[in-house]
């Protein structure tokens, strides 16, 4: 997936992108830098930004917060 493709996906295919593609653990601040780094849409930018400052173990821990503060969850 180059970083050029991900702006024109749906939000919830940014993320999994995103999501997919760092190592865990990493920090709230990291998950946004990377998703930055892809190319993500402002959208997906301030969705990951609005989590909480800690650190996460796996890709479960970011999805449960991200559907709690959004709406009924992402298939991911």
């Amino acid at each position: 997936m180059t970083a050029s493709a991900i702006p024109r996906e749906s939000i919830d295919l940014q993320i999994a992108d995103v999501l997919h593609g760092v190592s865990y653990p990493l920090n709230k601040d990291a998950l946004v830098d990377a998703a930055r780094e892809a190319g993500a849409s402002n959208e997906v930018l301030a969705m990951l930004d609005g989590l909480p400052e800690q650190d996460y173990a796996d890709i479960d821990a970011v999805t449960k917060l991200i559907g709690s503060n959004f709406g009924p969850g992402l298939g991911i």
